[in-house]
């Protein structure tokens, strides 16, 4: 639970989420790539979200509307700076639920409520080394031969909490225009996270532009956002996009 906002925290500009998009002067540490991305978004009430964010931490909003999202997708060739990728460590399926946000100095960035995830090792790396909340999960994703769809399922451990989709991507992709809503909701270079202490943290990941499409989705159901009180009926999404992805460095865990 979040204390009393600052009441004069700086709202991020367009040029400080354009910033975001520039590499880092500091060498990354891990390397990621990731593809079949299918975004699914619904507008909220501002004062939901901000209830649900850490002390230092504020809601950042798109005409005046504040925005959840589920995003699941492949990872790829995971692997630290150096090293090769091991495919039976490498290759995963991953599910994340998001927010967006901005800190008191007006820098933007994303808040993981969870990430779900059925690479064993994935999740406890990042829960020990980033502090988030990756969660272990039951995970399928399937194309049939026939199509060139994807029916996507994943299943929390020891939970209720699940997400089933079939989606399909198009192939010619589009570049979002600074200051729409998709641009918003999908360039973002930054995540914050916080430890137990609330402590905040920020992690940088540098890529370019994602490549989005419009995604044709033919099935959805989740109860993923029923634990938080968002007001907003998870069957009926506001924004639907998806990208065929992008190849990501990983920056190191920086202290707020």
């Amino acid at each position: 639970m979040s204390l009393s906002p600052d009441p004069c925290p700086l709202t991020p500009s367009l040029q400080d989420r354009l910033r975001q998009r520039d590499r880092p002067a500091t060498g990354h540490v891990m390397y990621q790539s990731w593809r079949d991305l299918l975004f699914v978004h619904w507008r909220v009430e501002p004062e939901r979200i901000q209830r649900t964010l850490p002390p230092g931490l504020f809601v950042d909003t798109f005409d005046g509307a504040a925005w959840v999202g589920i995003v699941p997708f492949f990872m790829r060739n995971i692997r630290p700076r150096g090293l090769p990728s091991v495919p039976w460590i490498s290759n995963f399926l991953e599910l994340n639920v998001r927010t967006y946000v901005h800190d008191a100095d007006g820098t933007p960035g994303v808040w993981f409520y969870s990430l779900d995830c059925d690479q064993p090792l994935a999740v406890w790396m990042a829960r020990r080394f980033f502090h988030l909340n990756y969660r272990h999960a039951a995970m399928q994703a399937k194309r049939p031969r026939d199509d060139d769809s994807i029916a996507y399922s994943s299943q929390v451990k020891q939970s209720t909490r699940f997400c089933n989709a079939t989606y399909r991507l198009p192939k010619a992709t589009r570049r979002a225009e600074p200051g729409t809503l998709d641009f918003f909701l999908i360039e973002r270079y930054l995540l914050f996270a916080a430890n137990r202490r609330h402590q905040l943290f920020t992690g940088t990941v540098h890529h370019p532009p994602y490549g989005l499409v419009d995604a044709a989705v033919s099935s959805w159901s989740t109860n993923l956002l029923s634990e938080h009180d968002f007001g907003i009926d998870e069957s009926r999404p506001d924004h639907v996009c998806g990208s065929p992805g992008v190849d990501v460095d990983i920056f190191k865990l920086q202290d707020r």
